[in-house]
């Protein structure tokens, strides 16, 4: 684990040993530490199996309400959980894979990624973040995204 992968773990766990976990400022702190600027967490709500947003930034406030309850298997947050693996578009906007719904190119956003939120297999959500400009995100920053997810899902499972 290399300096920047210790401090993001640092700063996650010291959100996650609050009481009260403020789940904005905690996105804005991962969409900070790897210079993003727009990002969603989803929670799993298990009854009705939709992805109920949790937090947001940077999203054009008129498509809040398309990403407020996304299905699973439904855009780049619900094919991460159906897939229970890393969504990731080095350009949204020039996707025409089927897998980028429509409304999402009007974030603006390019480099793109989701990543499930699991612990032990089980789904607790999604983790998205995105970049203005086409980006393929490394290796160790998918790594350290699934791991911060894994660190979501310990605190939602307690």
């Amino acid at each position: 684990m290399n300096k920047e992968n210790a401090q993001r773990n640092t700063i996650i766990d010291s959100f996650l040993n609050k009481e009260n976990v403020n789940w904005q400022e905690l996105l804005a702190t991962i969409i900070a530490g790897f210079d993003c600027t727009t990002g969603t967490i989803h929670f799993l709500d298990e009854q009705s199996s939709l992805l109920k947003v949790q937090a947001h930034q940077g999203i054009p406030p008129f498509l809040v309400p398309k990403l407020s309850e996304i299905p699973i298997g439904k855009g780049m947050a619900g094919i991460a959980a159906e897939r229970r693996e890393p969504v990731e578009m080095c350009n949204l906007q020039t996707d025409d894979s089927g897998v980028v719904r429509p409304a999402a190119k009007e974030t603006k956003v390019e480099g793109s990624i989701a990543v499930p939120m699991l612990l032990n297999g089980k789904l607790y959500g999604t983790l998205g973040i995105a970049k203005p400009v086409p980006y393929d995100f490394k290796e160790e920053e998918v790594s350290d995204l699934l791991n911060i997810g894994e660190k979501i899902s310990v605190f939602m499972s307690s």
